[in-house]
């Protein structure tokens, strides 16, 4: 059992400090504002790339925020303008796949998804447009990956687990369990880091994330 596992056990309630109150958005601001003329030109470039591709370069979709206010998470457009069609007739055609798609709401074969796309989510540079959602106050940089209406039910019977937090470019989940795809696993690891959220967790998530984009393992 691991750290974070033993702190998922406890049953004492949460009562949030002044890190989870106050000094988490001032990181938020500090880093954005930082980071935000280095990554600028990569925003633009990856855009141009995708949008060359054909559709548009940006894709916007509605999620869910903290206290389950909806707002438009943005990223750069990684899958085929018909996406949805896609998706749907591949889950008819292959039993197999529709099971992991009500499993984990995620496939690990997504017909979908672009040969560019599949670059940028390996490398989570499709995420990097999230900065301004940061500098909105609609996410953070570090929290649980932000999910959609439907998967707000995999949070069921404790949906504060989700809702009492701002969604994450990344998190304990997108760092250590992306590669299980089990939402269960998903669920267990943002309920971990909304007990063990501080200052040294989310410098260490953000430094191993930096580390990702070197050696990239995303998907």
């Amino acid at each position: 059992m691991t750290h974070f596992d033993l702190i998922e056990t406890r049953a004492k309630p949460i009562r949030p400090g002044f890190y989870a109150r106050s000094g988490k958005r001032l990181l938020d601001l500090g880093l954005a504002l930082l980071l935000l003329p280095l990554l600028a030109p990569v925003i633009a470039l990856t855009w141009a790339a995708a949008k060359a591709q054909g559709g548009p370069g940006f894709y916007s979709h509605v999620r869910v925020g903290r206290h389950g206010r909806s707002f438009r998470c943005h990223k750069i457009r990684t899958m085929h303008p018909d996406a949805d069609r896609l998706l749907r007739e591949h889950l008819r055609t292959h039993p197999l796949a529709a099971e992991e798609w009500a499993r984990n709401r995620k496939l690990r074969h997504d017909p979908r998804v672009t040969p560019l796309g599949r670059i940028l989510r390996r490398t989570s540079l499709d995420e990097l447009p999230q900065i301004l959602n940061v500098l909105r106050g609609e996410m953070s940089l570090v929290g649980p990956r932000p999910v959609t209406e439907d998967e707000l039910g995999y949070y069921a019977p404790m949906p504060s687990t989700y809702l009492d937090q701002l969604p994450g470019v990344t998190g304990l989940w997108q760092v250590r369990g992306r590669r299980d795809g089990c939402y269960r696993t998903r669920v267990r690891l943002d309920r971990a880091y909304r007990r063990e959220m501080s200052l040294a967790t989310d410098l260490g998530l953000i430094g191993r994330t930096a580390l990702a984009l070197v050696r990239p393992s995303g998907c």
